[in-house]
């Protein structure tokens, strides 16, 4: 489900019942946290109102079709155009962890990319990060180098081609 920009306009000025609304949906106590609205939330939502027309290159909220919950979110770093390259990101709330929704979620949004014409979707995650690197080596993500990120420090840097999907 697309992340309304309005609705992240609601989170950054501390109106989560006006994000809510706006959605339909509850919003788990967890999101956003301070990270998220101190990098991931401001960015998304620059690149949303910046090309509207790129708005599937941007972040959405992950629902279980089960129950309807917002479980996560996820999407792409930005446009490829604008960010250098397919770049996906995902986000399962501690509940709802260890459930397969994370790996769900890469793959869909890898098909989504390669749907559109992009050759190569991307990751990037920190060597610590266990759960996710199984994840992307999973889905037959490959390695291809690291690269240090302001932010989160060391990451390791993996490509998926679509020319290797079988």
């Amino acid at each position: 489900m697309p992340l309304d920009p309005a609705a992240i306009k609601h989170l950054l000025e501390g109106r989560r019942a006006g994000a809510e609304a706006l959605i339909g949906k509850t919003l788990p106590a967890e999101f956003p946290s301070t990270d998220e609205l101190g990098g991931f939330l401001p960015i998304q939502l620059h690149r949303m109102l910046a090309d509207p027309a790129k708005r599937g290159w941007t972040a959405r909220l992950i629902m279980s079709t089960a129950t309807g919950e917002v479980i996560g979110h996820a999407g792409f770093h930005g446009p490829p155009d604008v960010i250098g390259r397919a770049e996906i990101g995902y986000t399962v709330f501690t509940p709802f962890r260890g459930r397969g929704y994370a790996k769900e979620t890469a793959a869909a949004l890898a098909r989504w990319a390669f749907e559109q014409g992009e050759r190569e979707v991307y990751a990037t995650i920190s060597p610590d990060n266990a759960p996710s690197l199984a994840i992307v080596r999973g889905l037959g993500f490959t390695q291809t180098g690291t690269q240090m990120d302001e932010v989160d420090g060391l990451e390791l840097v993996f490509v998926l081609r679509a020319d290797e999907q079988s």
